[in-house]
């Protein structure tokens, strides 16, 4: 990552995170396909309108995993093969704490939080059944994340999307055995979900172990490194607040949602996974600008951050373009796949016009985060999100779709707000980049004249 041409380093790095990511969407798809085609559009409803609230409950605990890369990253740029290690262990310990932490807390409130949401009385039973059973996954979920994290930061994404691939197929074929053949619609989708989530567990950790690389773990030594935890919770707990304050505002924008009924529901459930995938494909850019700007700071080439910062957001306008504008063309057929009812098709096409179409803004927005991140700023865009996008859509809420209680006005909220924290973004970036280069430049004229 610190030598040698960039683009097809970047692209070599991102094309399998992209399919890892789009994997692991598969399991929340594949249930809400299930459920839709070989249940029912209140089951669907159930499954989808519990997305927001786990991400909620998890996005802090993720946004550490993000530390973790971060931290591999400057490590492994820099040679620090010791703190790696430390790193590592620390950060497998930590996932199993988080993941016990999440799974009690989300088992225990989640008919509490669902009814907070305003669920229609058709739709609660079921996705409070949902929800509880989702979260006894929460430590294998946990594990393969921050594991995969680990991997990441030395530029190994292959291995994490073969395990992705196996549990994603295990979770498809038991997701149809629970519903069509045992009739156990959203009781059996989340069951398959916990069992593939465990499944690709357990593969990560062995990969860890058998690994020669610097991530080589072992399991005698999991333990906190009370440092590295310190390091990791300085970077990663501002973008795990980041990514929960942005869960908040889509809550929010989902008890909005709700509001409209179990029809308007499901159509908003079916849109929402499928920009998913265009989401996905536009963060293994956001990844691939985090991780290799981490490990040319760490090793302090600033040019490269440079060429790295316009080849990403290059390839993220790209490929968001691109995807956004086919998925909302084929907005129809793509939604019939998860729900033959035409009504709840119509409501998915009004969120993908908005919404899909202008999806790039989010993707440079994503990109330009990631190389703050890894430029080590940290509360920075945190701060910058809160303010240009999560405080922003729940002042929209209350005050613009107060007034004109409309799916269209709701929608056109994510855009704008996209627009205006990536200009911020931006300007921020240049910021940092320039104070960073006199930096150095300081210090080799010290070292130099010394």
């Amino acid at each position: 990552m610190c030598n040698g041409p960039i683009f097809k380093k970047v692209v070599l790095f991102a094309f399998p995170l992209m399919l890892s990511g789009i994997l692991q969407l598969l399991y929340n798809a594949a249930d809400i396909i299930v459920v839709g085609q070989f249940s029912s559009s209140d089951a669907m409803a159930a499954v989808g309108s519990t997305s927001s609230l786990i991400n909620l409950l998890t996005n802090v605990f993720i946004g550490l995993s993000i530390g973790v890369s971060v931290l591999i990253s400057k490590f492994y740029g820099a040679g620090q093969q010791k703190d790696i290690f430390e790193t590592v262990h620390t950060a497998i310990g930590l996932s199993l704490i988080c993941g016990i932490l999440v799974g009690i807390l989300g088992f225990i409130f989640a008919g509490t939080m669902l009814e907070w949401m305003d669920s229609p009385e058709n739709v609660l039973p079921k996705a409070t059944l949902y929800m509880k059973i989702y979260f006894l996954g929460m430590p294998a979920f946990m594990i393969y994340n921050f594991g995969s994290a680990a991997l990441r930061a030395v530029g190994d994404t292959r291995r994490p999307l073969y395990y992705l691939t196996i549990s994603g197929i295990i979770n498809i074929l038991l997701n149809l055995l629970f519903v069509i053949v045992f009739n156990l619609s959203v009781m059996g989708v989340a069951l398959a979900t916990i069992i593939s989530q465990y499944i690709s567990a357990s593969l990560i950790i062995w990969c860890l172990v058998k690994t020669d690389g610097a991530c080589r773990l072992s399991l005698k030594h999991i333990r906190i490194h009370f440092r590295k935890l310190g390091a990791i919770l300085r970077i990663g707990l501002p973008a795990g607040i980041q990514s929960s304050l942005f869960s908040i505002s889509n809550v929010l924008i989902q008890s909005s949602v709700n509001s409209f009924g179990s029809t308007v529901m499901a159509g908003n459930t079916a849109a929402a996974s499928l920009e998913g995938v265009v989401y996905t494909a536009m963060n293994s850019m956001s990844q691939a600008s985090l991780s290799f700007t981490g490990q040319n700071f760490g090793a302090g080439q600033l040019k490269r951050i440079k060429r790295i910062a316009g080849i990403c957001l290059a390839s993220v306008s790209v490929v968001g373009l691109i995807l956004g504008m086919a998925f909302y063309l084929l907005g129809t057929p793509l939604s019939r796949i998860y729900s033959p009812d035409q009504a709840v098709i119509d409501v998915s096409l009004i969120r993908l016009e908005i919404i899909c179409t202008t999806y790039f803004l989010c993707g440079i927005m994503e990109v330009l985060v990631g190389l703050l991140r890894g430029m080590g700023q940290s509360l920075l865009p945190t701060t910058v999100s809160l303010l240009g996008a999560c405080a922003f859509r729940v002042l929209w809420i209350y005050t613009v779709f107060a007034a004109d209680k409309t799916l269209t006005t709701l929608y056109i909220s994510y855009p704008i707000s996209w627009l205006l924290t990536s200009f911020i973004h931006l300007v921020c970036f240049f910021i940092v980049y320039f104070y960073n280069k006199r930096k150095l430049l300081k210090a080799g004229m010290q070292e130099i004249t010394g």
